[in-house]
């Protein structure tokens, strides 16, 4: 079948084309259309699929994937019996079962029985007491001590529930005395594992119900008012005991909660900072790389599409591609020499500035783009390095979308400013004859030029002009000298 009615191919293809430079001009930017219509989907169902490249982890390049911050293990590590259940339970709620109540460490359980021993010796002294009280009937002084054994059993519940016991401990001690270390005990509970609020009003009713108790069963071996202020300062120390237990835990606490924040902060950092980097890695490499490879595509093309073409234009455009190829590689090379390092500075090659900018000019007219270079500017040698690095990779990567999305089409970029006045670049294309075909993935590379300028300290814009075209807007800030 003859190459002009192969579908796909434009049939102006098989007619002879001019022999002159101009002529090849004209087929390289006439192909670029049909070369990026065959790439994204004419013949993508006749091609196989291409292999997955296998994914290289840029940290293990870049030689920080030891010092990032690995998230720490939330369990509880220590010796779990040493420690009260409800500080274990805090530092690690996901330890026990979900929906209950965690289970008593060995440590509970000693705390649990001397509790419940000093409950029992101090109900035994205030038994003692019942028999030199005057006018007690024997009846009630077996209700006061039934009352008070009831009290000590109750202690093992106090960890499960404290302020029913507290609360229930309220009339109890206020009718036996032998529940006397019981209710210590409770309120020293209640005051550890509930907020102030419950120790307050259940606190307080103890402490009113003190003159009173005394007052109706006055004590035997000491006046009123001693009575009252010994009882009244046992329960203050003991509540601000347990206000200082329950300080110290809440400390203990906020001190493991802060340092998981820490490091949970100190992984996102990484993360960001790994994320940024790879964002700028990859910019730059589209900024880089698709200059040269949309050169190298055209003129392939141009090749593929006209074999018979003089020998001149032949070699030109092999010289063209080979040239393309060997700077792609140099600039793929200053990539990875950035991923080892670390360091941008450190790379080989010099970074490109706004005086290097003729030179992308005369390499886009080389591949059949007719550019026309507007630069006002005098010295391109006094505007700052970053500041012309940015002005460069814009007008790049202008030139590449006239080229990928309005090939054939007259491309003008126009450079002025001066110090204090800032930096504008300009890259504006003529409407393309015809409809152009949607490339997938347009719109990144103007993404991230935006981004750029933005970093930069400048602003860009871009957007279709009035007569079909297409511009591309910056300014970027240049002090002065």
């Amino acid at each position: 079948m003859p190459r002009a009615s192969r579908p796909g191919f434009p049939s102006s293809i098989g007619r002879a084309a001019p022999q002159s430079r101009h002529g090849w001009t004209v087929c390289a930017a006439r192909t670029a259309e049909s070369i990026r219509r065959r790439d994204f989907g004419r013949r993508s169902g006749a091609r196989p699929p291409p292999a997955r490249r296998p994914r290289v982890d840029l940290s293990t390049v870049s030689g920080t994937q030891d010092a990032q911050p690995q998230p720490a293990a939330h369990g509880f590590q220590g010796r779990r019996w040493l420690f009260p259940s409800a500080v274990i339970h805090e530092l690690d709620p996901d330890a026990g079962p979900a929906g209950r109540r965690p289970r008593r460490t060995a440590r509970d359980w000693v705390v649990d029985f001397f509790c419940f021993l000093l409950a029992v010796v101090l109900g035994l002294a205030g038994a003692e007491t019942l028999r030199d009280e005057t006018g007690l009937a024997h009846s009630f002084a077996v209700f006061d001590q039934l009352l008070g054994a009831l009290a000590c059993a109750a202690l093992w519940l106090r960890r499960r529930w404290p302020v029913a016991l507290a609360v229930a401990m309220i009339p109890v001690g206020f009718l036996s005395n032998s529940a006397g270390g019981a209710s210590l005990v409770v309120l020293f509970t209640l005051t550890v594992h509930r907020p102030l609020r419950y120790v307050a009003w259940i606190g307080g009713a103890d402490l009113a119900l003190v003159p009173v108790f005394y007052w109706l069963r006055p004590d035997p071996t000491m006046s009123y008012p001693g009575v009252v202020a010994i009882t009244t300062l046992v329960m203050v120390s003991v509540i601000s005991w347990g206000m200082f237990v329950r300080s110290k835990r809440q400390l203990m606490v906020s001190l493991r909660d802060r340092a998981r924040r820490a490091e949970t902060e100190a992984r996102l950092r990484a993360e960001r900072a790994q994320r940024l980097a790879r964002e700028a890695i990859a910019r730059e490499m589209h900024d880089v790389l698709a200059h040269r490879l949309t050169l190298l595509s055209v003129h392939a093309g141009a090749l593929e599409f006209r074999p018979d073409a003089p020998r001149e234009a032949v070699v030109r455009a092999a010289g063209v591609i080979r040239e393309s190829a060997h700077e792609a590689l140099q600039d793929l090379r200053e990539i990875i020499g950035v991923l080892r390092t670390g360091d941008a500075d450190d790379a080989g090659r010099p970074q490109p500035t706004l005086a290097a900018l003729e030179s992308l000019v005369a390499e886009s007219r080389e591949a059949g783009t007719k550019v026309g270079l507007d630069s006002r500017v005098s010295d391109p040698g006094t505007v700052p390095a970053a500041v012309g690095r940015t002005a460069y990779r814009i007008a790049q990567e202008g030139l590449t979308n006239a080229r990928k999305h309005a090939p054939g089409t007259e491309v003008t970029v126009t450079v002025t400013g001066a110090p204090s006045d800032g930096l504008t670049v300009v890259v504006r294309n003529t409407a393309p004859d015809g409809d152009v075909p949607h490339v997938p993935g347009s719109g990144q590379g103007l993404i991230g030029l935006t981004e750029r300028a933005t970093l930069a300290g400048g602003r860009l814009d871009h957007g279709a002009t009035g007569d079909g075209g297409f511009e591309v807007r910056s300014w970027l800030p240049w002090g002065a000298a």
